[in-house]
């Protein structure tokens, strides 16, 4: 079937605008991070801790969703939060444009190939992030959330692009629908826990020893708002992700006769299933909750990056027709 350049080009000039209102976006929440009043209140409440023993005053926590609202932001910090926000919106619009056309360019699934793939993750992972910030107040931490997002998009658009073709024909399966739909979902929600975790870390480092990121540490959320958002995060993407390696095992019996055959990418994503399950597990164990937990999650998070770029890149096996064309 003939690809329509015309449609082709236009998504990726979306593609291009949406990493640049990403980027801007991320300036934004840093600013809103660094000087907005979430930071502040953030710090005084870690202040007030040692006060609370002593009979000093207990300031509210606003991080916790199950408390009262704290009062509405009208510091220029916050507006500028907010601008950032209404811009994540835009470029999930545009990105969620850019995949369409993707598609209508090519008169099939937009994830045939690792550009369009890695297009489609960072997307489902901007749309989870953008579902977290409606549930949590933590908008002010959009930007480490989009500087790992940044940087893929980059790599994708630039070492990782393919010109609109068709796919090949062992692509050509309405698996391709179901399998591969699975395995971005769950690959761009696993992003969100990762970043989470991450930032547990720093502020568990801090909650234990205030000297260590004094300046860092005291404006992020509490640590028990960042587990909450790693674990509900990885609640959601495991089991869509399970659904996916088992779609793809019965695909490759279908494909190549073997349901399973350790292939690189087989490989590395029944190691990440592993990790996860392991996190999920120690979360529900009481003397590894917490930082070993987070470990474990940031480990998962790794093994997912490696294996959305790296194993395509690098090494060869069954699924490397789905890399740079």
């Amino acid at each position: 079937m003939q690809i329509n350049e015309t449609l082709s080009q236009y998504s990726d000039w979306f593609y291009t605008t949406t990493v640049a209102i990403y980027v801007l976006a991320l300036l934004l929440s840093l600013f809103e991070q660094a000087f907005g009043a979430k930071g502040r209140q953030a710090h005084a409440r870690s202040a007030q801790k040692s006060l609370v023993g002593a009979g000093g005053p207990v300031i509210e926590d606003a991080d916790n969703p199950a408390e009262p609202e704290a009062p509405r932001e009208v510091g220029r910090p916050e507006r500028i939060g907010r601008m950032g926000a209404s811009l994540l919106v835009l470029g999930a619009l545009l990105q969620l444009t850019a995949i369409v056309l993707r598609g209508l360019a090519v008169h099939r699934a937009p994830w045939g190939n690792m550009y369009e793939y890695g297009m489609a993750v960072t997307f489902i992972t901007v749309v989870a992030w953008l579902v977290v910030i409606r549930k949590f107040p933590v908008r002010h931490l959009t930007g480490f959330l989009l500087l790992p997002v940044v940087i893929l998009m980059f790599i994708n658009g630039t070492l990782l692009y393919t010109v609109a073709a068709p796919v090949v024909p062992a692509l050509q399966s309405y698996w391709l629908y179901i399998h591969v739909s699975a395995a971005i979902i769950g690959s761009g929600v696993f992003l969100v826990p990762g970043v989470a975790s991450v930032l547990y870390l720093f502020r568990t480092a801090y909650d234990r020893n205030p000297a260590k990121f004094s300046g860092f540490g005291p404006k992020l959320p509490a640590a028990d708002v960042l587990d909450r958002i790693a674990y509900r995060a990885t609640i959601v993407a495991f089991p869509i992700f399970t659904f996916g390696v088992l779609c793809g095992a019965v695909w490759a019996e279908a494909a190549w006769g073997r349901f399973w055959g350790w292939d690189p990418k087989e490989t590395v994503a029944f190691i990440a299933w592993v990790v996860y399950a392991a996190y999920l597990h120690s979360r529900a164990t009481a003397g590894w909750r917490g930082t070993r937990a987070a470990v474990i999650n940031i480990v998962g998070f790794a093994v997912t990056i490696f294996n959305l770029f790296f194993v395509n890149l690098v090494t060869a096996g069954l699924h490397s027709y789905a890399g740079v064309n």
